[in-house]
């Protein structure tokens, strides 16, 4: 996960929510809900807010509710409750469903009290970040999904080997595991390459090793 920092809702929710002052999300049409993603996806610079894989386009996620909708009816038309999240069966959104989530991509923790290795799993540093594993089935163990596992293996290995990084050794030069942090962080075309905030997170555990 990276930290996501959620803007002013779409004006076209704010006009629905103003002459629908009693509606609720399910009530939205299918354009204003493809408002939606688009704003979140801009947001999260087109990665999934949960596991950080690419999003190619508004037909590839779907709006999630951090805070479920039958947990809490006030929050289901609340921007800063809904995220994109990616369709992969039974990972991230479609895993969530209705449990609680203690961690989520709108905490700064959520990018230190989650550790990903370089073998592509991930552990929880905290009883919340455990149990949000658990619910988002963000792969602790290739028991639980070893897709996710290999897929951010791989795709962290080119990006390290990219930057001149060999995975399999530590860098101990902090200097320039700073500067692979800020040129990871750079933008293209509003975009960031998937799994980037993991990379991120690796190099960062480097620098505090």
């Amino acid at each position: 996960m990276r930290k996501i920092n959620k803007g002013s809702e779409p004006p076209d929710l704010t006009k629905w929510k103003k002459q629908q002052p009693h509606g609720r999300y399910n009530q939205l049409t299918q354009e204003i809900r493809q408002i939606i993603r688009e704003d979140a996806l801009k947001e999260q610079f087109y990665l999934c807010a949960y596991c950080c894989q690419r999003i190619e386009d508004v037909k590839s996620c779907h709006n999630e509710h951090i805070e479920p909708q039958n947990l809490n009816l006030q929050r289901t038309l609340d921007f800063s409750n809904i995220v994109a999240s990616c369709n992969t069966s039974n990972q991230c959104g479609m895993a969530h469903q209705s449990q609680p989530l203690p961690l989520t991509p709108l905490m700064a923790e959520c990018e230190t009290e989650l550790e990903f290795k370089i073998s592509g799993r991930v552990e929880g540093v905290s009883d919340r970040a455990r149990t949000t594993i658990q619910v988002l089935n963000l792969g602790d163990s290739e028991k639980n999904n070893r897709s996710l596992i290999e897929k951010r293996k791989q795709l962290c290995n080119v990006l390290l080997w990219t930057n001149g990084i060999d995975p399999g050794e530590d860098l101990e030069d902090e200097e320039l595991l700073k500067m692979l942090i800020r040129d990871l962080s750079q933008l293209q075309d509003d975009k960031m390459e998937p799994f980037t905030p993991v990379v991120i997170n690796i190099l960062n555990n480097w620098l505090r090793s």
